[in-house]
């Protein structure tokens, strides 16, 4: 079988998929904006293509996404015509659908089979929208600006043939009828690598202290987002900060992320979300207690997973959207988890079960959990050694997720 796969940010979510559909003697084949030239990547074909047409700058401001999202579907269809010229013909494409790309390839190959990856469905209410009150905005105009933003997923939903969803909550977001075609099936964790370590060090650099060298005798608690910004609960961690610290004198807080906005508003100009609120709460924070707070930047992802195999406490905020791939590698490696009372968090945690659930708002009741936590070692151990077994149950690569990856892109050709 000939398969098409479609991702700006190739390998991304099809990471394991491809590869794994390559072994088993498929031709896989890759369009994607990550590279400049065509290479090879574990069995699979890779070919750059690139988007020449400039940002509209008079586009009415709800439409802007859509006027992105259509010339880069305009670049990916003008690079699958080279692939059709070349004699490429799939008999599958699977694509990532959020940017795009996908809108016209069935144009180019009109018998080919589409699957797509069901990330996430805008939803105009509450609490999809203003969750956080502290960032709401006009619900009217936000409101519809939500609802165009789904133009480009509701004009994917006739060219597909079914979707491949990594929660109930992110599939649950499309609408009838797509929603019945969508299968719930995690990308997978590696649990034979995300794994916890009794004996695991950890040397890492601190932006504010220099060289950190960490064991599990030291009283870590960390928090993790790819970026630091509100929709990851950053801000609601960092207020926490100043009581945290002084109710544990011997604790390291260690902060893992990066000062760009992946989800929801950017920062005022010339601001980051980081440092807006360590200044909000830095003059309530003595300096000897300050010292104890690190944060880390980006980690290559072996010590981000060594860091999971040491911290006592691993803290995971969100809005109800996306589940953060680092939450589900922190229950692999049986970290003790304090999260979010959110619907994609309850979905992985059951509270005092798989780890301990508390209100996104409420700041004394994260401390008083986490303290919780710290001041108990069997119940860390019980809580982290039953999230560890929910994953490799539902979650693991090999034996589950990876297996009924494959399952779908069958049930999508049968």
């Amino acid at each position: 079988m000939k398969i098409l796969f479609i991702h700006q940010n190739f390998p991304a979510q099809f990471k394991n998929l491809a590869p794994a559909l390559a072994a088993q003697g498929h031709e896989c084949v890759v369009l994607t904006l990550r590279v400049a030239q065509p290479s090879r990547w574990r069995g699979v074909k890779i070919y750059p293509y690139k988007v020449q047409a400039p940002v509209a700058k008079n586009a009415h401001p709800w439409v802007v996404d859509l006027d992105t999202q259509t010339k880069r579907g305009e670049a990916c269809y003008r690079a699958a015509l080279k692939l059709r010229e070349s004699g490429f013909s799939p008999d599958l494409i699977l694509v990532h659908p959020g940017w795009g790309e996908g809108l016209f390839l069935r144009d180019v190959w009109p018998n080919a089979r589409m699957g797509l990856y069901a990330e996430f469905y805008h939803l105009a209410e509450y609490p999809y929208l203003n969750f956080d009150t502290e960032f709401r905005s006009d619900e009217t105009i936000a409101a519809q600006r939500v609802r165009m933003k789904n133009i480009n997923n509701q004009m994917h939903f006739d060219l597909a043939h079914g979707g491949i969803s990594p929660t109930k909550f992110q599939a649950d977001t499309f609408p009838q009828p797509f929603r019945d075609s969508i299968t719930i099936c995690h990308d997978g964790i590696d649990t034979a690598h995300a794994r916890p370590d009794p004996d695991v060090r950890l040397t890492v650099k601190s932006e504010t202290a220099g060289e950190l060298n960490l064991t599990r005798d030291d009283e870590v608690i960390t928090f993790v987002n790819r970026n630091l910004e509100p929709y990851r609960g950053y801000h609601r961690f960092m207020r926490a900060l100043p009581r945290l610290l002084r109710e544990r004198p011997n604790a390291k807080v260690l902060i893992v992320g990066g000062n760009e906005t992946s989800y929801g508003p950017k920062p005022p100009t010339g601001r980051t979300w980081k440092q807006m609120y360590i200044d909000e709460v830095r003059g309530r924070i003595p300096t000897p207690h300050w010292e104890r707070v690190h944060f880390l930047g980006k980690m290559h992802y072996t010590q981000f997973l060594q860091l999971l195999q040491l911290t006592r406490v691993h803290v995971y905020l969100t809005y109800p959207f996306v589940l953060s791939w680092s939450m589900l590698e922190a229950m692999s490696s049986q970290a003790a988890i304090v999260g979010a009372n959110v619907a994609p968090v309850q979905e992985l945690i059951t509270h005092d079960v798989t780890g301990r659930l508390v209100d996104f708002f409420d700041g004394d009741a994260l401390v008083g959990e986490i303290c919780a936590l710290l001041d108990d070692a069997e119940l860390r151990e019980r809580l982290g050694t039953a999230a560890r077994a929910h994953i490799q149950a539902n979650y693991d690569l090999q034996s589950v997720c990876l297996p009924r990856q494959i399952e779908w892109v069958n049930s999508l050709m049968a």
